[in-house]
C-alpha cells in the first residue's frame, strides 16, 4: 500500500470518531456518567493519534495527485491547511480529555468544567472536521466542488457534452 492509500485508511476516523465522541460526551454530561464520558474521551484520543497518521500520510498522498488532470496543488492546499488546523485543535482536545480522564478518575470537583470544555471544543472539531472532509473529498470527487458544472467537470471532447450539442 502507498501513503495515498493509507491516507484514505486513516483519515476517515478523526471525523468520524470526533462526530461520534461529541454525542457521547452530551450523553455523559446529560446522564451524569463519568464512565460514558470517558469513553467519549478516550474515543476523542484515538481520533488525535488517527489525525497524526493522516498528516504524516497526506504528504505522500499529495505527491501521487498533484499532478493528476483536473486535479492543482490550490485545491490540495486549501484541504492541508484547513486539514493543519483541524489536527491541531484536536491535538488540544486530545489534552483536555487526558485531564477530563484524570479528574474523572480522582472524582476532581473540577472535572465538570472540562467536560464542557470538551464539548465547546469538540464542537468546533466538528465544524472543522466538516471542512476538511468536503475539501478532501473536493479532491478526487469533482461533482462535490461548488464551481461544479457539466462543461467544467467533463472534457470538451467528451461524449456526453457532444451528444448535448446534437
Amino acid at each position: 500500500m502507498n501513503d495515498a492509500h493509507w491516507h484514505l485508511v486513516v483519515n476517515h476516523f478523526p471525523i468520524i470518531g470526533t462526530i461520534l465522541a461529541l454525542g457521547i460526551l452530551i450523553t455523559g454530561l446529560f446522564l451524569k456518567n463519568n464512565s460514558v464520558k470517558n469513553t467519549a474521551y478516550i474515543l476523542f484520543i484515538v481520533a488525535a493519534i488517527f489525525a497524526l497518521f493522516s498528516m504524516q500520510t497526506g504528504e505522500g498522498a499529495e505527491e501521487m495527485v498533484e499532478d493528476f488532470p483536473g486535479i492543482g496543488k490550490t485545491i490540495i492546499h486549501e484541504h492541508e491547511e484547513l486539514a493543519e488546523k483541524f489536527a491541531l485543535v484536536l491535538y488540544f482536545l486530545a489534552g483536555i480529555s487526558l485531564v477530563g480522564l484524570f479528574l474523572n478518575t480522582k472524582n476532581h470537583s473540577k472535572a465538570k468544567l472540562v467536560s464542557f470544555l470538551a464539548v465547546i471544543v469538540a464542537i468546533a472539531a466538528v465544524y472543522l472536521s466538516k471542512l476538511v472532509g468536503t475539501s478532501g473529498g473536493e479532491i478526487r470527487h469533482t461533482e462535490i466542488r461548488e464551481d461544479s458544472t457539466n462543461s467544467k467537470a467533463l472534457p470538451e471532447n467528451s461524449t456526453l457534452i457532444n451528444a448535448d450539442k446534437d
